[in-house]
This record gives structure tokens, sequence and C-alpha cells, in this order.
């Protein structure tokens, strides 16, 4: 069986994936030891054919060159980091990735099954090592209309799309909604007061946006009531990697 190591897997997208890897008795055909970022040493999700039941060091390259392959949903910054130096070791691993951090490499695959399966199985034909998962939304968007393009029914298409809280991990998703629950708390007050006027409740929003002690340790700015336009990393034309 391959050995397989899971890394980032307690955000939106890792628990999903989890579940439908459940659902499908995925872990009856490999080996799991489960990394974490910051709490190594504690307990690992039970699922079968577990290599360890506790929570390795996501940054230990000695524990992961082990591995026949790394499925992370840990976010850009850990590929950067981690990725180039798991290879310079001479691994030579399957790195299966959610992050945009690797899309546009050309040692690279972007996997979208069924819409792309003739690549994929190219690319694993041909030494691909890395498969990467596209942008949520997009991928959504062509899987629905993988048929009409297919059929050559689509001459031009233009999408865009705005990045959501649960692409950033478990704790910001926390953060936001303790965002979201400190500005109800902020007028709750004027919500039962029905002589209380709407600019009177947006100004309270507003204030209770601005005060010091509004949760944005992660996020960094207020993202309930509000959006962040500044999402990943910089690029060359000054606009934002996810923009």
């Amino acid at each position: 069986m391959l050995q397989v190591g899971l890394v980032g897997w307690r955000g939106m997208v890792g628990s999903v994936l989890l579940k439908r890897m459940a659902e499908e008795h995925d872990f009856a055909n490999i080996r799991t030891k489960f990394f974490s970022t910051s709490q190594a040493g504690g307990l690992a999700p039970q699922y079968a054919n577990l290599l360890n039941s506790q929570l390795e060091d996501a940054y230990a390259l000695n524990e992961l060159v082990k591995l026949d392959c790394i499925l992370t949903t840990q976010g850009s910054s850990y590929t950067k980091e981690v990725l180039p130096q798991l290879r310079a070791l001479g691994w030579n691993g399957y790195w299966l990735d959610a992050s945009s951090e690797l899309r546009m490499d050309d040692d690279s695959i972007i996997m979208l099954d069924p819409i792309n399966s003739s690549a994929i199985t190219a690319g694993l034909q041909c030494g691909i090592k890395n498969y990467i998962g596209g942008n949520c939304t997009v991928s959504l968007m062509l899987l629905a209309l993988d048929g009409l393009f297919k059929a050559n029914l689509i001459e031009w298409i233009s999408s865009m799309t705005y990045q959501s809280a649960s692409g950033a991990g478990a704790l910001q998703i926390r953060e936001f909604l303790m965002q979201s629950g400190a500005l109800y708390a902020a007028v709750v007050d004027g919500l039962v007061d029905k002589d209380s006027t709407i600019l009177e409740l947006d100004q309270q929003v507003t204030t209770a946006m601005r005060d010091e002690s509004f949760p944005q340790q992660y996020f960094g700015a207020a993202l309930a009531g509000s959006v962040i336009p500044w999402i990943d990393g910089a690029v060359a034309d000054g606009q934002t990697k996810e923009e």
C-alpha cells in the first residue's frame, strides 16, 4: 500500500476531503499518517491503516521523505516552504495540493477529473509528480459546462470569482464567526428597540469594526460586514494572485 501523508486537514477543504475519502472507503487502500503545523503530538483522526496514532510535525522533513504521497490543503505558504526542501533531499513522491502555488508550473497538472482525465493519465505515465487542485469556483463551473465544451458550443466565456473565507483555513473561519458575533452583540439592543433607526445600527456596526478589540488576528482586517480585496500574494502587475 502507498504511504500517504495528509497536511492541513482541519480546514473546510480538508474536512470535506476527509469526509469524502471515508465515504469512498479510500483509507482501506492506503496507509495514512496525519501531520499538523501546530498540534504535533496530539491524537490523529482515527481511520483505517494509520501509520501513527499521533499527529506528526508537518515540518519534519525526515518523516515526510518516507512517504510515497503527500496530500496538502495547508495553503501556498506551506507548499512554498516545504516542497523545495523535500525535492532537494531527493524525495520523488507525489505531491497533491489544493493551493494555487504550483498551478501554473510546467511540471504540474491541475486535477479536474473527468474534465482532463486524459491529461492526468498521461502525466502519470510520463512521470509528473505534482498534481494541483484548481480554483474551486472555476472547477465547478467547468464541470457544469464540460458537455458544452465537448460539443463545441461555447465560443467565448468570461469568468469572475470572489475568494471566500472557507479557503483561508479553520482559524480564519472561526475568526469570521467571532467577528459576526461581535457585530451582532454591538447592535442587539437596537434590534430589539423598534424605534432605533437603520443609520444608528449602521454606525454601531462601523464603530465595532474599528474598535481595537474586534477579532482580526488571522485576517488582519474586518471581513464580517466588509470585503478584503487582498488575497494571497502580489504578482507583477500589482494585483494579488487570486485576482
